[in-house]
């Protein structure tokens, strides 16, 4: 009897000792869930962004062992870009493997729909480049991060250019510019921004929505043809842009003269309309191409040792890259969140948060990172959730993107009391109480 008893007491203590290893292998481990959307109309530019997210968080764990050694735990879940698949897959993930601190969605209609989820969760939202402009105003929706631009400030570095190749904003008076528009909530994003412009510059801004998806266009581009427009705003989403870019080029328009917005800048807006796309531009907050020495890096730990997320196609790629700086945004603030609190030991919820809140990338880190050029450098504070909010004119050239312009900061006199007042509205809206900054 004695000797049972020691036995399944000495079982316990080897469970026990099983259970404790379990968890102190689960806690140097940072759980990571990716929202992807690798199948579904939009897969085109799903898929790049997904594999170059992936393969970043890759290099991180075969080149430097993790961050101080934590490994980073990767997890993808398809939603197919619809929003009530993306609820679905964070709410299945969010508690997993020791708990999420950060999620990227991927997507503006999951941003919106995981807003008020990942606030009372505790989860910082990485929305880059998407989501809601108004969340740059940090101290309404203090977990919600614009890194490292909005559609607003993107736009006022596309009316910057466009100034600058008119010879100056007092010659913009007279012309005409037609903003024509994916007909939704975001493809009505710059409006506000545009009308702004148009009233102080005396142009005449031509509101032109397009009907999704966007397949034909031909009764659109007929009454742009009729106004001649000095220079087009295009505002696009998935097959909408390639179809608006060969139809205005099939009727003489000139689409050199034609500038995509952030999600009109994509290789899946340009290969499809061949030959018509050839001269046209689009704004953009990152690099394009592959020359970088971060590809020297991914070519030594992942690609040649067949560890790659993908078919090896999207290398390169503007998809591709934004997987890549997204990933090295969230790697970075955990790198920074063990600094403020413990090296070599997962990141919290609130440290992570805590992080994203004063989170700093000087342009030196970021060539550290072998990503200088790649990655806009980013300073955030408690008031602003955007940082320096910077982004470069690309163009097409009929076989790559060329940077036509350096890295420009945004309007932030123009666009940061926009950010003000349209936060507080949605604050008194949805009964939050604004953080204090001081």
């Amino acid at each position: 009897m004695l000797k049972k008893a020691a036995l399944m007491g000495l079982s316990a203590c080897i469970g026990l000792t099983g259970a404790i290893s379990a968890q102190a292998q689960q806690a140097k481990e940072q759980y990571l869930p990716s929202l992807v959307y690798r199948t579904g109309p939009f897969a085109p530019s799903g898929i790049g962004f997904a594999d170059g997210f992936a393969d970043y968080v890759t290099l991180i764990n075969q080149r430097d062992g993790g961050i101080n050694g934590v490994k980073i735990r990767l997890e993808e879940c398809e939603t197919g870009y619809a929003n009530d698949r993306g609820v679905e897959c964070y709410e299945r993930l969010k508690d997993r493997h020791g708990g999420a601190t950060v999620v990227a969605p991927l997507s503006t209609g999951i941003t919106y729909a995981l807003i008020p989820r990942t606030r009372a969760d505790g989860i910082t939202m990485s929305t880059m480049g998407y989501g809601r402009a108004d969340a740059a105003y940090g101290p309404v929706l203090d977990n919600v991060f614009m890194v490292p631009t909005t559609y607003w400030s993107s736009t006022t570095v596309v009316m910057d250019y466009i100034a600058e190749q008119e010879g100056g904003w007092e010659n913009l008076k007279g012309k005409d510019i037609v903003h024509a528009y994916h007909d939704s909530a975001y493809g009505k994003e710059p409006l506000g921004v545009l009308r702004h412009y148009a009233e102080k510059y005396g142009f005449t801004l031509h509101e032109m929505p397009i009907s999704p998806p966007g397949v034909e266009q031909r009764t659109v581009w007929t009454q742009v043809r009729r106004i001649k427009p000095d220079w087009i705003s295009l505002f696009g989403w998935g097959v909408m842009n390639p179809t608006a870019i060969r139809t205005a080029s099939s009727m003489g328009i000139d689409v050199s003269h034609m500038i995509g917005g952030i999600y009109a800048a994509q290789d899946d807006a340009v290969k499809p309309a061949g030959e018509d796309a050839k001269g046209y531009k689009a704004v953009t907050f990152h690099g394009p191409g592959a020359d970088y020495p971060i590809y020297e890096e991914l070519k030594e730990h992942v690609y040649d040792k067949d560890m790659a997320a993908g078919s090896g196609d999207a290398k390169g790629t503007i998809a591709y890259n934004r997987g890549l700086i997204n990933a090295g945004y969230i790697v970075e603030a955990w790198r920074q969140a063990q600094e403020m609190s413990e090296k070599g030991r997962p990141s919290t919820r609130e440290e992570t948060l805590k992080a994203w809140q004063s989170l700093d990338i000087p342009e030196a880190r970021t060539k550290e990172l072998g990503m200088g050029g790649l990655m806009p450098p980013v300073h955030i504070t408690c008031l602003d959730h955007e940082g320096p909010g910077m982004a470069l004119i690309q163009q097409w050239n009929g076989e790559a993107w060329e940077q036509v312009t350096e890295f420009r900061k945004p309007n932030k006199d123009l666009v940061f009391p926009m950010y003000k007042a349209s936060a507080e509205a949605y604050a008194k809206q949805e009964g939050i109480t604004p953080k204090s900054c001081d």
